[in-house]
């Protein structure tokens, strides 16, 4: 994708089936430089992190009996903006080409002389299979496979599926966006000659934490999807390879699987928790309470930094303390050497890696991750007194540390470096995820995202519990009037998780 381009262009983006780590570099390149991005239903909401500030982002989802955007309606919208110069990717969930309309968006564009580029992408139809421990090829079993789709169009007097083809012709057979007439379809696949006992398997949301398999027989199936309430989106493979999937199923094996886990922390921060979750097998909502803000006084904040080397002692207590103090420290000098002999003290693992980072030495790190402990770490040391100490904190952070500093006969500056706001965006939808589906857990790792959340005043979803990342932050729960189920013992990201992991063990 050149950004050098001048003229308008499309690019029709296969958006995978739903893992984000299934999405190709290509794709990711494309929404990186897009300035107007047309997504479907079935496409990550993450993947709109990656489109540049101030890019257009129009939702054109279509699921049964909701059609936000007509077919019509979204060529049009694709010519209009390529027309007027613009570099338009069109999202497209799984593969362009593969049952997704993607033939007709580019036959439009070619009409109307825009031009564009097909990025194909991951479709369901292997992925989903894959995921579910399903190889749809298997030496021994089958030599072919057969594609089709569940979801005619509307308007055809008769149904173009072959059925005594399909029967005829074995194998395995991959049906997408059929599941809401899997009745229907499976009485025609038996009408024409297939086993009664053929195995068939549905995999809804493939690939991503809420995949569900549905397994059962061709005879079976139908009163199944009904007995159990599965909807779509759902993938179907029939065939004896379905079998496979006792010994192959990996993906719902994991230690979290089936588990919805709502993250609270910042966006910025979110990933890390996310990621570590996600690899467990849980399903996910990312929802941030509270948003990182510059402090209310940001020139005070500047004169402490300026003045850095003037102090014996800076203490971080989050790594977004650090992350603000040294933003603005290298835009008031361009050399690490200006923080003087100052020496650094961290509290907690993440907070003391983020100095690092900035290839500085943390001379103090408590092992308990609380200001309590550093207190301590400073008592065990010799003191303080007459020490000059500089905190970078959040602005409302709790007075332990310059009350128990100052009085041991330091002379402490707090410098707030940040303040916390509560988020009000509800950009990736899942706050409404939550509201119609529910949670299993709700994470918390600090303080500021239980009383934002609290005071996002939302239904508390029947038997969701609740996951602390230390004694402070369960106290701030329990004071709301929560009930902490799961408390980390190393006040930390993977502490939590390795408590939440516990917990379900």
């Amino acid at each position: 994708m050149d950004k050098k381009t001048s003229a308008g262009r499309c690019w029709l983006v296969g958006a995978g089936p739903g893992d984000l780590g299934l999405v190709t570099l290509r794709a990711k390149e494309c929404i990186e430089q897009a300035e107007v991005l047309v997504y479907d239903y079935l496409c990550n909401p993450e993947m709109l992190k990656w489109a540049p500030d101030g890019a257009e982002k129009i939702y054109a989802g279509k699921k049964a009996g909701e059609h936000t955007l007509s077919q019509e309606e979204i060529n049009a919208l694709l010519v209009e903006r390529g027309k007027a110069g613009k570099r338009v990717v069109r999202l497209k969930g799984g593969d362009p080409f593969v049952f997704g309309r993607g033939g007709e968006e580019a036959q439009a564009l070619a009409a109307a002389g825009v031009p564009f580029d097909i990025v194909p992408g991951v479709t369901s139809a292997i992925a989903g299979p894959a995921y579910a421990g399903i190889p749809i090829t298997h030496r021994g079993s089958n030599s072919h496979v057969t594609f089709f789709t569940g979801h005619e169009d509307p308007t055809k007097t008769e149904s173009s599926i072959d059925f005594a083809a399909l029967a005829k012709l074995g194998g395995t057979q991959v049906m997408l966006m059929g599941v809401e007439r899997i009745g229907a379809i499976s009485q025609q696949m038996l009408a024409n000659g297939m086993r009664a006992d053929l195995p068939v398997a549905l995999i809804r949301w493939a690939t991503t934490g809420r995949q569900e398999t549905l397994t059962g027989t061709l005879q079976n199936i139908a009163q199944r999807v009904a007995d159990a309430g599965f909807e779509a989106p759902a993938v179907a493979v029939f065939g004896d390879v379905v079998s496979l999937r006792n010994e192959l199923n990996w993906f719902e094996r994991r230690p979290l699987s089936g588990k919805r886990i709502v993250v609270t922390r910042t966006r910025s921060q979110a990933g890390v928790l996310t990621a570590q979750l996600a690899a467990l097998g849980a399903d996910v909502l990312e929802l941030p309470t509270i948003r990182i803000e510059p402090p209310t006084d940001v020139r005070g904040f500047a004169e402490l930094v300026q003045d850095a080397h003037a102090y014996d002692w800076i203490v971080f207590t989050s790594p977004n303390g650090v992350n603000a103090f040294f933003e603005l420290f290298y835009k008031l000098y361009n050399d690490a050497r200006e923080i003087g002999g100052a020496k650094i003290a961290a509290i907690g693992p993440a907070t003391a890696q983020r100095v690092k980072d900035f290839r500085l030495h943390v001379d103090l790190q408590p092992e308990e991750f609380v200001a309590e402990a550093v207190v301590r770490e400073f008592k065990k040391q010799g003191g303080v007194e007459n020490l000059r100490i500089l905190l970078a904190r959040a602005e409302k952070a709790r007075d332990v540390l310059p009350k128990e500093l100052s009085a041991m006969g330091g002379i402490v500056d707090e410098g707030f470096a940040y303040r916390t706001v509560p988020e009000t965006r509800d950009d990736n939808g899942a706050r409404r995820r939550l509201l119609e589906e529910g949670a299993d857990l709700i994470t918390f790792t600090s303080s500021s995202t239980v009383e934002n959340f609290m005071a996002l005043d939302l239904p508390w979803p029947a038997g969701m519990q609740v996951a602390s990342i230390g004694p402070v932050t369960s106290k701030t729960a329990r004071d709301l009037g929560l009930t902490v189920d799961v408390e980390a013992r190393r006040h930390d990201v993977p502490g939590l998780v390795g408590a939440i992991r516990k917990f379900y063990e």
